[in-house]
């Protein structure tokens, strides 16, 4: 029996080590439209979460709300999608500075610093990742 194409996806991804999914990752599975509405189904089984235009993660239920949530922070979701996109990338300054022990205050944006122009919009809910100069 041959699977279709959202069982595929959904078995690529429950096997995959990575958390966040890019759409070209899944163009093996078949045409730009198919992968579409079989993304579109995975989402709607809760096993994916989109996270801006072609960005996807891993999702798990909510403790409070029972909805999917994203099992990649913003940040983390933004560094793959920089590193699939070949642009050089790193973790804000603030984060920068927390992350070297030069700061004790936690930082509150997502932000990550981009070495080129980035318009690209990855976002969960209200929150929404934010480019600095790198």
């Amino acid at each position: 029996m041959k699977l279709s194409i959202k069982d595929r996806i959904s078995k690529s991804i429950k096997a995959s080590k990575a958390n966040v999914f890019v759409r070209s990752d899944f163009k093996k599975f078949g045409g730009y439209d198919q992968v579409g509405r079989a993304l579109k189904e995975v989402i709607e089984a809760g096993n994916l979460v989109k996270m801006g235009y072609g960005v996807y993660s891993k999702s798990e239920r909510s403790a409070l709300s029972g909805k999917p949530i994203p099992i990649a922070t913003i940040t983390e979701a933004g560094l793959v999608v920089m590193n699939k996109l070949g642009v050089k990338a790193d973790v804000g300054y603030f984060a920068r500075l927390y992350r070297d022990g030069k700061t004790t205050q936690i930082p509150m944006k997502e932000v990550i610093a981009v070495d080129k122009p980035i318009t690209r919009k990855i976002y969960f809910g209200k929150r929404v990742l934010e480019y600095e100069k790198y």
